[in-house]
């Protein structure tokens, strides 16, 4: 696979290329149907299979205010990108100077003249361009004139859900992990480095936590999750706590997460938290006792949904 990240360091146009464009915030089901479509027609004409997707997302551009938390931040959506097979991925740094590029001059000075295109494929509700005034239909009209095919992707849905990244984000902020799963092709999962927190987990409830200071922009509704932990290539089975620790008092925000089976020390290490299934509501015990009696029962149920998954 290849990564291009500046168009100036495509110094030819590609091989025969053929093209999707978008976000992408989720790399999910219904965006692997166009990926699927672009390796299938890049190898029906024996040209390359190419992906370009934008950084930062372009809502963070022109309406911040508007902007709603990414599922996959920028290097994991790479990642996901790259694990579909495609040849190349164009990651183009999104910039209010870009933003102004109209419809047929993003078509003829980038897509024909810089990368080449012979064909093209796009989502059903597809748009471009400075104000989004570029649709199909211009795209489809500007392909009769520089000799590109367009090919149009219907939505996918998974039984009567349309598979996007607004549904999936909603799910996961709603903490319907499973719903979620089905519209990714994945579990969903969250990354961080561990931080020094105010070490309650082992000092006074005799279960140790990783606390996570995270990467990515979108967590589950509050509350406690099966999980699994992936860390330098193995992964442990855990359970996760999202929210504010009432049992304390009013404490900050957090994610903090007890590794089952797990000796070691993970401060300053980068860790992988996918989620599995809720366990329950984040609620306030009468005491530290209490909670731990309640934790070894999250733990106890966890291993169960997760030797059972």
């Amino acid at each position: 696979m290849r990564l291009i990240q500046d168009l100036n360091q495509l110094t030819e146009p590609l091989k025969n290329p053929v093209l999707t464009i978008g976000n992408f915030d989720g790399v999910h089901k219904g965006h692997l149907a166009l990926f699927e479509k672009v390796k299938e027609r890049a190898k029906e004409i024996g040209g390359e299979s190419a992906v370009m997707t934008f950084d930062p997302h372009p809502v963070k551009v022109m309406r911040p205010e508007n902007a709603p938390p990414l599922i996959t931040p920028i290097h994991q959506k790479i990642k996901l990108i790259e694990q579909s097979g495609v040849d190349v991925i164009f990651c183009l740094p999104f910039t209010k100077e870009f933003s102004q590029t109209t419809a047929r001059e993003f078509v003829e000075n980038i897509l024909v003249r810089k990368i080449g295109i012979k064909e093209l494929v796009v989502g059903y509700d597809y748009s471009f361009g400075k104000g989004r005034e570029g649709n199909i239909e211009l795209l489809k009209e500007l392909g009769n004139h520089f000799n590109y095919r367009v090919h149009v992707v219907g939505p996918v849905k998974i039984g009567e859900t349309l598979v996007s990244s607004t549904s999936i984000r909603n799910l996961v902020m709603e903490g319907r992990l499973d719903e979620a799963r089905i519209l990714l092709g994945r579990h969903y999962e969250v990354a961080g480095t561990v931080i020094k927190g105010k070490n309650r987990g082992a000092r006074l409830l005799g279960f140790p936590t990783a606390n996570l200071k995270l990467i990515d922009e979108l967590t589950p509704k509050m509350g406690v999750y099966a999980v699994y932990v992936l860390f330098n290539g193995d992964a442990y089975q855990g359970v996760t706590n999202i929210g504010y620790n009432p049992t304390f008092g009013n404490g900050a925000f957090s994610v903090e997460t007890h590794l089952l089976d797990f000796e070691g020390d993970l401060l300053g290490k980068t860790i992988r938290v996918q989620f599995i299934a809720r366990l329950r509501d984040e609620k306030t015990f009468e005491n530290a006792e209490a909670l731990a009696e309640q934790i070894q029962k999250d733990i106890d149920a966890a291993r169960k949904i997760l030797r059972d998954s």
